[in-house]
């Protein structure tokens, strides 16, 4: 069988060129790694040395091997270890502080607000999101029981706009440890969706928690 070298392939499916071309989105992990190492090894192009290594530790793994471990994965090498250990080092400093979560259910919400589960007073979150879904910012809008007068659209989109985001997630919890929406949680929501409407700010959710669950709107059909 046939070995194909990088340059073998049509130029449009080399990493290099895919991620000038359409952006390191478009990027698998495997053809992102590729990038990093750079040349394969005889018998082996650079991909299938990328894939082998996925396979073999894992990518949730990767950024935790140290340079020993990494340098006896095929077709590393102390070089090319070294260059792996500082994009991630790298990578992590200049992210430091930086939410990078991707919000994609409402478990993923209620498990993220562990701490506001079983608290004694209300706390009504936002969440805002770029259009992948993934963390831009949070904030605290109102602390105390939620009206109309606590939550007000001005508050809540101004910081979507200033960081430009997408969607917006809603979320507070119930000290009472029901998670039923109140006739104020079902009137808050409606007037937050017009205005998000009238913004081009889509609210995908909102999730009031407790301490043993959630209630999702949208998954109730309480938001459209």
């Amino acid at each position: 069988m046939k070995k194909y070298k990088i340059k073998d392939l049509p130029k449009i499916e080399r990493p290099r060129e895919k991620l000038i071309k359409y952006g390191p989105e478009k990027l698998s992990n495997s053809e992102l790694l590729a990038i990093l190492l750079r040349v394969g090894r005889p018998g082996q192009n650079v991909v299938e040395i990328a894939q082998q290594i996925l396979r073999k530790c894992g990518g949730q793994n990767l950024p935790k091997l140290t340079l020993e471990e990494l340098v006896d994965l095929p077709g590393v090498g102390s070089v090319k270890a070294c260059e792996i250990i500082a994009s991630f080092e790298l990578s992590k400093r200049l992210l430091q502080g930086k939410k990078a979560e991707i919000y994609l259910k409402p478990k993923d919400v209620w498990e993220e607000l562990r701490d506001l589960r079983d608290h004694k007073k209300e706390h009504f979150v936002i969440f805002y999101l770029d259009s992948r879904n993934q963390e831009i910012k949070r904030e605290i809008i109102s602390v105390g029981s939620l009206n109309a007068n606590l939550v007000h659209p001005r508050e809540v989109f101004e910081p979507a706009v200033k960081n430009l985001a997408a969607q917006i997630i809603l979320a507070h919890n119930h000290p009472s440890g029901d998670p039923e929406p109140s006739e104020d949680d079902l009137e808050i929501t409606k007037r937050l969706v017009e205005a998000g409407k009238i913004l081009g700010i889509e609210v995908v959710d909102h999730i009031i928690v407790v301490k043993n669950g959630y209630l999702s709107f949208k998954e109730k059909k309480l938001i459209q």
